[in-house]
């Protein structure tokens, strides 16, 4: 199938660069093909994200969007810091010690996924060929080596590779040009910045795992709007010891959406992000709000966070990468939707340029990177460059001291920028030289186990088919890993994916890929970087609502 641009993903950035395609193509009177490729069940399947979005880029793409019924409903009516002394204790973080650009208010509290199903429509009402359940499993190469398009997988294939009686063959999609948009880590992104070597001047990319839940609340503890952000317990606290923060936020219909944020960056193997999310709510700060209430949907994702001194190179021949592909978000404001959007609308714009010259598919799209360095994209990354790398280099406290000199004194002006050499993946340290980490039960009232937490995440995969998490050795796991840092994927993965299981007195390593909610903190944390996630038949994966 031909295409003048195919689209790899449906999150912010992908369906902001079709919006923005399709109006220049109407405005000027052209005719354009776009497709746009969805490996989720539906647009919005596998967004995940708090999420307080910022509509800077949004009044720029639908400048009437309240007209359109977007769903911003919720506006910010309260925004607080705390710094959790420990399990029981605070202390609110007075308003003038936060930094102006992580203030929130006239930003709204909602469910991206909402958002980009709303934004779905109007891509597709604009003439967008929009395909979900398709994942794109290859990149196409012309012959000059440039990229033709993609591949989506064939469908019906056994774990063993055999055909079974629902096969069919994956589609090529050919494009003058194609965009990579595939959030966090992402699989074909991954590639070509490996093959293309778009890092080379790059500085380290960074990463966390963000864990999130949606509860339906009393309505007595409910106040639509209010936003709490908090750092401190239970991270940054011996033997847990990592950077990273919490959110709550209140959303509408008496549901509060609330989270953990780690850093993939943490030395203890004994770690495990997700039990440190459940015993978090039982801080009295959350706890109060969710008591008597119900968790109706779980998840979690990677997230990119490593600033523009990590954004790799952004075009390569006959391709762009955009949003979380390439890491736009914006590390100060805890934000990522409202410029993963903004670099799809600068990609759109060049693409458009492009398009009207004669076809000479294959060229190398320079102009990107130009309009992005004039764009306020560029200015806001570059003013909050420092914040990331400081609390990578200091911890909490001492991040948040640099952060606050950097923005109040500095105005984020800083003649030097901070860098962080050591990929998260070379931090851990041995488990023998690792304090254990006891976690308390959980109670099936506010905390709960892994399991019972991917069921509500509506994570379905075809059993049957090619396991999508794949070992480049498959010894290392029980040889290296597991004498020397007790296997961390047993912790590091939030959905009970990788498990050390003793058959006839051996240890063997088990995969659960069925349980996979495409994370990727595996691809990241590994630390022999061992295992590659790569895509698993269409509609795979978790099925969120409203998150």
């Amino acid at each position: 199938m031909e295409f003048d641009v195919v689209i790899v993903g449906g999150g912010p950035s992908g369906l902001a660069t079709a919006c923005r395609l399709m109006q220049l193509a109407e405005r000027q009177g052209k005719e354009i093909s776009v497709c746009l490729v969805e490996k989720g069940s539906e647009i919005g399947a596998h967004i995940l994200s708090g999420a307080v979005f910022e509509p800077t880029a949004l009044n720029e793409l639908f400048p009437d969007w309240r007209e359109r019924g977007a769903p911003l409903k919720n506006p910010v009516t309260q925004d607080e810091v705390y710094y959790l002394v420990n399990d029981t204790n605070r202390i609110k973080v007075p308003n003038f010690f936060v930094p102006k650009e992580t203030h929130n208010l006239g930003n709204y509290a909602l469910s991206l996924g909402n958002l980009c199903r709303w934004l779905g429509e109007q891509a597709e009402a604009m003439g967008v060929n929009i395909f979900p359940g398709f994942a794109a499993s290859e990149v196409l190469y012309n012959e000059d080596g440039s990229v033709k398009g993609v591949a989506t997988g064939d469908m019906g294939v056994g774990a063993t590779g055999e055909q079974k009686g629902t096969y069919t063959p994956g589609y090529e999609l050919h494009a003058r040009y194609t965009v990579f948009a595939e959030g966090c880590r992402g699989h074909l992104g991954k590639q070509l910045i490996a093959k293309f070597n778009l890092n080379e001047e790059a500085g380290t990319q960074h990463y966390a795992i963000g864990l999130k839940e949606l509860w339906d609340v009393d309505p007595e503890k409910h106040v639509p709007g209010k936003v709490v952000h908090t750092v401190g317990w239970p991270l940054g606290h011996l033997p847990s010891a990592s950077t990273g923060g919490s959110f709550l936020y209140h959303l509408e219909n008496n549901q509060v959406a609330l989270g953990l944020i780690v850093d993939l960056s943490y030395s203890n193997p004994h770690l495990s992000p997700f039990d440190e999310f459940q015993r978090w709510k039982h801080h009295p700060l959350v706890a109060n709000t969710l008591a008597g209430g119900k968790r109706v949907s779980y998840g979690a994702r990677a997230i990119v966070k490593g600033g523009i001194q990590a954004l790799p190179k952004l075009a390569v021949p006959g391709a762009l990468l955009v949003g979380d592909d390439a890491g736009f978000l914006n590390v100060l404001k805890i934000k990522g939707s409202h410029t993963a959007m903004k670099s799809g609308m600068l990609a759109a714009e060049t693409l458009f340029a492009a398009l009207q010259a004669p076809d000479e598919s294959g060229v190398e799209l320079d102009a990107f990177q130009k309009a992005f360095e004039d764009s306020w994209l560029h200015d806001e990354l570059v003013r909050s460059r420092n914040v990331g790398p400081a609390l990578h280099k200091l911890g909490v406290l001492g991040g948040s001291a640099y952060a606050f000199a950097d923005q109040f004194l500095l105005r984020g002006n800083a003649p030097y920028t901070l860098t962080d050499s050591k990929p998260d993946y070379a931090t851990l340290k041995p488990a023998a030289k690792s304090k254990p980490i006891t976690y308390p039960k959980p109670d099936g009232v506010l905390s709960f186990d892994k399991l019972s937490s991917v069921f509500l995440s509506n994570t379905y995969h075809e059993e049957d088919q090619p396991c999508h998490l794949t070992l480049a050795d498959p010894a290392i796991p029980i040889r290296d890993n597991l004498p020397l840092y007790d296997e961390p994927a047993q912790r590091y993965c939030p959905a009970g994916v990788y498990e050390v299981v003793e058959e006839d007195g051996k240890q063997r390593f088990q995969i659960n890929a069925q349980n996979c909610v495409h994370c990727k903190t595996c691809d990241i944390k590994d630390p022999a970087q061992n295992i590659t996630w790569v895509v698993p038949e269409g509609t795979g994966g978790p099925n969120y609502p409203n998150m």
